[in-house]
């Protein structure tokens, strides 16, 4: 039958409707040329219709040509009458990882969240999704486990411990969909009003907005070329939660040592705090090993965050948080409520894919890539600017701050650079202290080839109107 709709709310008669719903039927392609129409008997009797009714819908359809009649036999659809479907033009387009720009195809993207995604093995991954799919247990294809998959769990602990340093157990792990929300489930299982939150400055905005839903009582404490300054806090500080990025502080780019991991998680052992460590980015070092996590040096104080969107690719929403056992049982029924599990075929598909090794076979080949996306980038900054720009952090991860004396990036020019044909984004707008960082923008190289990174960085100069003193463009 035709499954057609009657909706006896409209002031169009049953006989106008049935006539619209199948000429779109015809029109659409739903009903091929030859097909035959069910007979005016059956369809009324479907449609608790007199006949009369369909017989002069179907008069109706004949009359214009979409169907034609064969005495004795019935109505067939008529040849030559599908319209060819309209295409809808959609324009290739992201959204900014740190904010809410849309930036379209053609523009150069300094984003610095964003990988290489042309590099990315998709028939490989592909491959291995269909198989976890397929493979399965029935399970896995309903609601599941809150808390992830138990079996990727282990794996993922056993691929921390190895990658990272990390001594947990399966049941520490809560898998997430990325970042963001580990952040938003540690901040719901912490916080309230009366809550207080430090937080590194600069810090990604994201983040205090996260936090900013929960409590006011958010204080920046200022980074240096190593990050944050635990020899800043108040000695008698009483805070619920320091937020800090210790592998390679965001934005710009320090690397914690040992000493101030140290006294971080000494003073959180002292003051009852929790340590929020976001680790983000650390695979991608380049000039010395990647260092451990804070969770390392105390794992009932440190509640670790950690994602696959920069190793594999963001709309994978694959992110994990290893917390002290004593605040599982309550994270775990927020993410209940969140959206009841992450995906869990993707949670099979990626435990395959570091058992084999395709993951960490990945990530070496990336590494390699990006240490020369990032030269490249420093080679061309040097050779543009020369003495006008400061690089910081450099050493790690997938973007750099560089810093142009005199040259303020505010909202004004940041549009104007969108609308030259390139996006980059201010470290201001990652302060709570307004000023310190208004000559400063963050410029991810990752996702960039050698020749979008130098149109880039001439439209900038093009901005920046600094030509006297600069070096010639190569």
């Amino acid at each position: 039958m035709l499954h057609i709709f009657l909706d006896k709310t409209k002031k169009r008669s049953f006989t106008r409707q049935i006539y619209t719903a199948i000429r779109e039927k015809i029109l659409s392609g739903e009903l091929e040329a030859g097909k035959s129409l069910p007979s005016s008997r059956d369809l009324s009797r479907e449609l608790c219709v007199a006949r009369n009714t369909v017989l002069t819908a179907y008069d109706m359809l004949v009359s214009e040509g979409t169907v034609y009649s064969v005495a004795g036999s019935g109505f067939y659809v008529s040849s030559g009458v599908k319209c060819e479907p309209r295409s809808i033009s959609v324009d290739d387009q992201q959204t900014a990882s740190l904010s809410d720009f849309v930036i379209t195809e053609k523009t150069i993207n300094f984003d610095s969240g964003l990988p290489a995604l042309d590099l990315f093995p998709r028939s490989k991954w592909n491959r291995t999704v269909s198989r976890a799919f397929m493979n399965a247990p029935v399970s896995a294809l309903g609601y599941d486990d809150p808390q992830g998959r138990p079996e990727f769990r282990s794996v993922l602990c056993a691929y921390l411990k190895k990658t990272r340093g990390i001594s947990c157990k399966p049941e520490q792990i809560i898998v997430t969909a990325g970042t963001k929300q580990g952040l938003s489930l540690a901040a719901k299982c912490l916080l309230d009003s009366r809550s207080e939150v430090w937080i590194e400055n600069p810090s990604n905005a994201n983040v205090k907005q996260i936090f900013s839903y929960h409590t006011e009582k958010i204080t920046p404490f200022e980074v240096d070329a190593q990050g944050l300054q635990p020899k800043l806090f108040p000695v008698l500080g009483k805070p619920t939660l320091i937020f800090t990025t210790p592998s390679h502080q965001f934005p710009m780019g320090g690397i914690l040592p040992m000493q101030r991991r140290v006294e971080l998680t000494r003073f959180a052992r002292k003051s009852g705090a929790y340590l929020l460590e976001d680790d983000y980015d650390s695979e991608f070092t380049y000039d010395a090993p990647p260092s451990n996590s804070l969770f390392e040096l105390d794992g009932e104080h440190v509640i670790y965050l950690g994602t696959f969107s920069k190793v594999l690719f963001p709309s994978v929403r694959l992110g994990y948080l290893v917390a002290p056992l004593c605040l599982v049982p309550q994270i775990r029924e927020l993410k209940r409520m969140a959206d009841h599990h992450t995906n869990s075929t993707y949670q099979l598909a990626l435990m395959q894919f570091i058992e084999n090794g395709d993951l960490e076979r990945h990530i070496r080949r990336m590494k390699k890539e990006y240490k020369n996306r990032r030269d490249c980038l420093l080679e061309l900054l040097h050779t543009r600017f020369g003495e006008h720009v400061r690089i910081h952090g450099a050493a790690a991860g997938m973007h750099v701050v560089a810093e142009f004396e005199g040259a303020a990036f505010t909202g004004e020019r940041i549009r104007r650079l969108l609308q030259s044909g390139v996006y980059v984004a201010p470290v201001e707008n990652h302060s709570l202290t307004k000023g310190n960082h208004a000559h400063q923008i963050i410029l991810g190289y990752a996702g960039l080839t050698t020749d979008a990174m130098a149109r880039g960085l001439d439209l900038l100069k093009a901005e920046l109107q600094l030509d006297t003193h600069l070096h010639p463009s190569t």
